[in-house]
């Protein structure tokens, strides 16, 4: 850390700062300039994909702050929108493992109620300033070409779930990796159609190159869908082999059906699955709106969504906590891990919580 670096993190300068805090001087002096915060300038779009659906990679330069990612983690990503209203929402990072400092990318598919993945693809122009989060997330990989060994490597995605996954060979191909040692690298990657494609002129590239990576495009508009007896034609060992596997919540459900509890499997969702049963009693409260309903068995969230409610939300995935709610009573279960809570007046995030009985929650 530089002496300015140290003055500047100082408690002095907090106290003679405060209570706006350090890095508002400095983001009034240069944008770039912060002490603690992470910001990052954008400085190159590049259009990946259009449709009804478009994707774009966003090259972004980080201030000083950033530590550095590994590859396959995500970071929140927060945009200043009209009227001055700061929303946050979590990407995976594509480019290769980084540096502190360095370049990243983010490819980001616009949605329609997607507020900020929509801001991003399009409106973003080199020069916008955006907020980071540290990079997070243990969907990673241990291999690298300075702790070679014999594993056969393999990533199964589909949709946009092929960014952390690109992120990882685009480390591998770039650290040194070669197939010695008869290492291997299966990419199989699931899309709607050759024109929602996802980086691939690059893959094409990655496909042609003596580089002992074996890449698969199946589409879906070409009757392509995953299944176990397509994967196992393919790597007839694949319980045994080390897989990353990331995609709509669907899919994952069918890979992880077809791994019967492998531990050489890890996956990451794009958002919880669905959690109605058509078994839900009880009633929802909530409290501030005095908006009621009887439970559906979905999140609070999504329950809140659906009697006009706009709740606060980032990821929607139990990640950012941007959907932090007090729950006053009732139960609620974890759609991601199963855990229940019976506890009052605990904060819970609703994008991942789904009442089992009666519940009140503060909105």
């Amino acid at each position: 850390m530089s002496i300015t670096g140290s003055i500047l993190r100082s408690r002095a300068v907090a106290a003679l700062t405060s209570p706006h805090g350090v890095d508002r001087f400095l983001e009034q002096v240069n944008p770039m300039w912060a002490a603690h915060e992470v910001r990052a300038r954008v400085v190159e779009v590049r259009r990946e994909t259009d449709g009804e659906h478009p994707v774009a990679t966003i090259v972004l330069q980080p201030t000083s702050t950033w530590r550095g990612h590994r590859a396959g983690q995500y970071v929140q990503v927060g945009v200043d929108l009209p009227g001055g209203r700061r929303t946050t929402r979590c990407f995976s990072v594509s480019s290769p493992a980084s540096a502190p400092g360095e370049r990243i990318s983010l490819t980001v598919r616009s949605h329609a109620e997607g507020v900020v993945s929509r801001f991003l693809v399009e409106q973003a122009r080199p020069g916008l300033m955006v907020h980071l989060g540290q990079a997070e997330g243990d969907f990673v990989m241990h291999e690298s070409p300075a702790t070679p060994t014999n594993n056969h490597l393999l990533f199964i995605t589909g949709g946009s779930g092929i960014t952390p996954a690109m992120s990882m060979v685009r480390t591998l191909l770039r650290d040194g990796y070669d197939g010695r040692a008869h290492r291997k690298v299966t990419f199989l990657h699931y899309a709607r159609s050759a024109e929602d494609q996802i980086f691939a002129a690059e893959l094409a590239e990655i496909a042609a190159g003596d580089n002992h990576v074996d890449v698969h495009l199946v589409h879906e508009t070409d009757g392509g869908r995953f299944s176990e007896d397509a994967l196992r034609e393919l790597v007839p060992a694949f319980q045994d082999t080390d897989t990353w596997a990331c995609g709509p919540a669907g899919m994952i459900e069918l890979v992880q059906a077809a791994y019967a509890g492998s531990p050489r499997l890890r996956v990451e969702y794009f958002k919880p699955p669905m959690t109605a049963s058509g078994t839900a009693e009880g009633e929802v409260s909530f409290a501030r709106s005095g908006q009621q309903a009887a439970n559906t068995g979905a999140s609070l969230l999504e329950q809140a969504e659906a009697l006009g409610l706009r709740p606060e939300f980032g990821c929607r995935m139990g990640i950012c906590f941007s959907c932090t709610s007090r729950k006053t009573e009732g139960t609620v279960r974890n759609v991601v891990t199963g855990a229940e809570s019976s506890l009052p007046d605990e904060d819970i995030q609703i994008c991942v919580s789904a009442p089992v009985g009666d519940c009140v929650v503060d909105l």
